[in-house]
C-alpha cells in the first residue's frame, strides 16, 4: 500500500495540481491586492469616494462609525461592501484566467502549425492503405 501511495505521489498529474494549488494561493493575494488596494480606490473616487468595504447595513438598531466598530461591538450586519469587494475580485481573476486560458491555446495552436508545416504531406492513398494495415494488425 506505502508503494501505491508512492506512485499516486509520484504521478506528474498530482505535482502539477500541487503547484497549481500553491500557485493559485500567491496569485489570490496579489489579486486581492490589486483590488483593495488599486481598484477599489479608483471605483470609489468615480463613484464620489464611496469605499465598498465599509458599507453596511447596521442591523442591531444602534448607531456605529464603521463596519469594524459595529463588529467589535457585536452588532449585526449586512455587509453588502464586502460581497462587492468579493464579485469585483472575482470578476478580475475570472478575467486574468480567461486572458491566460487564451495566451496558451494561442501557443498551443501556434505550435500545431508549426508542426503541420514542418510534417511531411502524406498522400490519401498512402494514408488510406496506412489505415488498413494498422486495423489489419489488430
Amino acid at each position: 500500500m506505502l508503494n501505491e501511495f508512492k506512485e499516486f505521489i509520484a504521478k506528474g498529474n498530482v505535482m502539477d495540481m500541487a503547484v497549481g494549488i500553491i500557485m493559485g494561493a500567491a496569485f489570490t493575494a496579489i489579486v486581492n491586492s490589486m483590488v483593495a488596494d488599486l481598484l477599489n480606490p479608483i471605483i470609489g473616487l468615480f463613484l464620489g469616494g464611496v469605499d465598498f468595504s465599509n458599507m453596511f447595513v447596521n442591523l442591531s438598531g444602534t448607531e456605529y462609525a464603521s463596519l469594524s466598530a459595529a463588529q467589535e461591538a457585536g452588532a449585526a450586519t449586512f455587509n453588502y461592501g464586502v460581497f462587492i469587494n468579493a464579485v469585483i475580485n472575482f470578476l478580475i481573476i475570472a478575467f486574468v484566467v480567461f486572458m491566460l486560458v487564451k495566451g496558451v491555446n494561442k501557443l498551443k495552436r501556434e505550435a500545431e502549425e508549426e508542426v503541420a508545416e514542418t510534417s511531411p504531406v502524406i498522400p490519401a492513398d498512402v494514408a488510406l492503405l496506412t489505415e488498413i494495415r494498422d486495423l489489419l494488425k489488430k
